[in-house]
């Protein structure tokens, strides 16, 4: 809590004989930092991408690293949702999740074309292109030239709903960050791409860099600005 650093830091000043001028800086800077944390919303939660851990695929076809998951540590049968990286490195059918709506986006790679029994195919070809359907189609996933890194978010259909839209940060035609307003049960802000400085509100800015994740618990029309080069997906989750 920003009472106990401030304290602390106050107390160790006390503690050292620490006198003067130098007292007095030690105070001004507990207090910058307290009033830093405090003005962050609550609930709000930074997930560094470094520290995703690998699962390899059982058929060896690509690599799965979980980002967030409701309920936490909830098997691939009893989420309500479930955010994931996978590099994919050869083609094949994906596998069947009955009951959940599934949304894919490119991250890096030529991409895949993915055929639906019965549907058109989806073609992810370009970063940051996008797919919906349904978890329980058959789908078999050809990759265009090589391996390919994509996003994943998996919701539980009649039990919450997810939405996924693309946010870019600044770029030459611009001279203001871009702004946005969030309200959801659950957000999390997935950087795909460049460093950018997402600012919850009045709160300080935090720095987003690839893979990075933002979860913000319970957000109602949250003012979130964008500063930085860079692409993000904002996904908004509502529970049923």
């Amino acid at each position: 809590m920003p009472i106990d650093t401030a304290d602390t830091l106050n107390a160790a000043a006390v503690d050292t004989g620490t006198t003067g001028a130098a007292a007095v800086v030690a105070k001004q800077v507990a207090t910058q930092a307290a009033a830093q944390t405090t003005t962050q919303p609550a609930g709000v939660t930074l997930l560094r991408g470094a520290d995703l851990v690998a699962a390899p695929w059982k058929n060896g076809g690509g690599v799965t690293r979980e980002v967030a998951a409701y309920p936490q540590g909830a098997s691939l049968d009893a989420f309500l949702w479930r955010v994931s990286i996978a590099d994919v490195a050869q083609a094949g059918p994906f596998s069947r999740f009955e009951g959940i709506d599934r949304t894919l986006v490119l991250l890096s790679g030529a991409g895949m074309l993915l055929d639906e029994a019965g549907g058109p195919p989806h073609a992810l070809t370009q970063p940051l292109d996008m797919a919906h359907f349904a978890g329980e189609t058959a789908i078999d996933a050809r990759l265009v030239d090589g391996a390919t890194r994509d996003f994943n978010l998996m919701v539980r259909r009649g039990a919450a709903r997810g939405e996924v839209e693309v946010w870019q940060g600044e770029d030459a035609k611009r001279d203001f960050a871009p702004l946005h307003a969030l309200s959801a049960d659950v957000a999390l802000l997935f950087c795909t791409s460049g460093s950018l400085q997402v600012t919850l509100g009045s709160g300080a800015a935090i720095t987003l860099t690839t893979d990075d994740t933002l979860r913000i618990d319970a957000p109602q029309a949250l003012d979130c600005r964008l500063s930085g080069t860079g692409a993000l997906l904002a996904i908004r989750l509502h529970y049923a």
